[in-house]
């Protein structure tokens, strides 16, 4: 079947004039259909989808050329990411590419935008002069047409991008499962770009990071998904910074966070039958998978269901009960709280508050406001310049003896010791 054929079946000219109706009433732009090779399809397209500036760019056989191989590109960064692409044109304005796909088959795409990001200035025009320089157009015609293209803020462009996609999926029937996975997998490797980005700057000896994992456990128990998320994606950097490109230690760590998880979801309430026979398909499924960024994004897969069966268990109500005072802690670790401050944003007793959590997370309320602290405290000591009386301040205490004596209690050794020797062994071990 012809590329065009199939996109033009699976996405009919009704659906496309419903999907750029509610698009045009909600952003007042067209839309620009391509197959796969980015062919336009004329039937999938407004009307007016190329406005004068690109018309005038495109009446030149190396401009059209140019338009093309830029949609090509844009085209499969997309799709490999999932996500909605924003660029900047070869021509110098702005064009957004959404993905269209349905399981696993890659269909084409919707283009809009063709706008400015801010009102054409003399730096913007000579911007896209020197673009367009070895293009034969009339250049009078070309600056007046481009101060005539819509300028949109970056804020919109994001809002308009994610309502497309959504209107997209949903209208057209297309199934959006591995579109999804894929932009899961693309954000979840940008996060893990920044940790080791950061991992870098500050420079550490390796040693596997128990801490964190620890506290991995205790969302999961939990079930808060965006912090157990934060810390598995810190976790994996962390592996990935010490051991890059090893696909086997990779493998073996997460192995072991199976087992970990497994274990916590269970003391979160799960059946144990059910957690074996899950944990036995993740493993399988841990074996099978040969490539860095799908291994990564599977674990956050496996992850979410964890954390789906500690919500479905019978102790989800306790959990959902102490979810808040995990909440306040973590943003306000900085701040004098009391565990009357901590029972009110919970509406629960002190003492029922100290009962649950202590139930569900395995340790008092003060330790864990105490393990945030000082975690805080080391990522300051080896990220930042400030001395240990500021930092001191800066994680919520007000006695630097105070601090530092809880400091080694849990690490081992001063906030001082704790910074040198860190810095120290960096500066031996760290690798060119």
């Amino acid at each position: 079947m012809d590329k065009k054929e199939t996109l033009t079946k699976l996405l009919a000219r009704e659906k496309f004039e419903r999907i750029e109706g509610v698009f045009r009433k909600h952003f007042q732009l067209g839309l620009e259909t391509t197959n796969i090779d980015g062919e336009e399809i004329k039937s999938l397209c407004s009307s007016e989808h190329h406005p004068a500036f690109c018309r005038i760019v495109r009446s030149n056989t190396t401009g059209r050329r140019r338009c093309h191989k830029e949609r090509v590109r844009s085209l499969w960064i997309a799709i490999e990411t999932g996500q909605s692409y924003i660029s900047l044109c070869h021509a110098g304005i702005v064009v957004i590419c959404v993905p269209v796909m349905d399981k696993h088959r890659a269909l084409g795409a919707m283009f809009f935008g063709k706008c400015l990001w801010e009102p054409a200035t003399t730096i913007l025009v000579k911007d896209i002069q020197k673009r367009l320089k070895d293009i034969r157009v009339d250049k009078k015609k070309l600056v007046a047409a481009m101060r005539k293209l819509p300028v949109i803020q970056g804020r919109k462009i994001h809002k308009a991008a994610e309502f497309l996609f959504d209107l997209l999926y949903e209208v057209g029937g297309l199934d959006p499962r591995v579109v999804r996975w894929r932009q899961q997998r693309s954000e979840q490797q940008s996060q893990i770009g920044e940790f080791l980005q950061e991992k870098k700057k500050v420079g550490t000896e390796w040693r596997y990071p128990l801490e964190s994992e620890r506290e991995l456990i205790g969302k999961v128990k939990i079930g808060d998904r965006t912090g157990a998320k934060e810390i598995l994606n810190s976790i994996l950097g962390t592996i990935l910074f010490h051991n890059p490109g090893d696909l086997g230690i990779l493998k073996a760590r997460l192995l072991e966070l199976l087992s970990i998880l497994s274990r916590s979801a269970v003391e979160g309430g799960v059946d144990i039958d059910v957690m074996l026979e899950k944990n036995l398909t993740f493993v399988n499924k841990v074996m099978q998978i040969n490539n860095q960024q799908d291994l990564c994004a599977w674990i956050s897969t496996a992850l979410n269901e964890f954390i789906e069966l500690v919500y479905s268990s019978q102790d989800a109500r306790k959990v959902t009960q102490i979810r808040p005072a995990i909440n306040y802690i973590d943003a306000n670790y900085d701040k004098p709280i009391t565990l009357a401050d901590i029972a009110r944003v919970s509406y629960l007793s002190v003492s029922r508050l100290a009962h649950l959590f202590k139930e569900q997370m395995g340790i008092t309320i003060i330790d864990y406001l105490t393990s945030v602290r000082i975690e805080r405290a080391k990522q300051l000591l080896l990220a930042t310049e400030q001395n240990c009386t500021e930092i001191c301040f800066e994680v919520g205490y007000n006695n630097q003896s105070y601090f530092s004596r809880t400091f080694k209690e849990l690490v081992g050794m001063t906030p001082r010791q704790f910074r040198t020797r860190n810095q120290r062994r960096d500066k031996i071990s760290t690798p060119l």
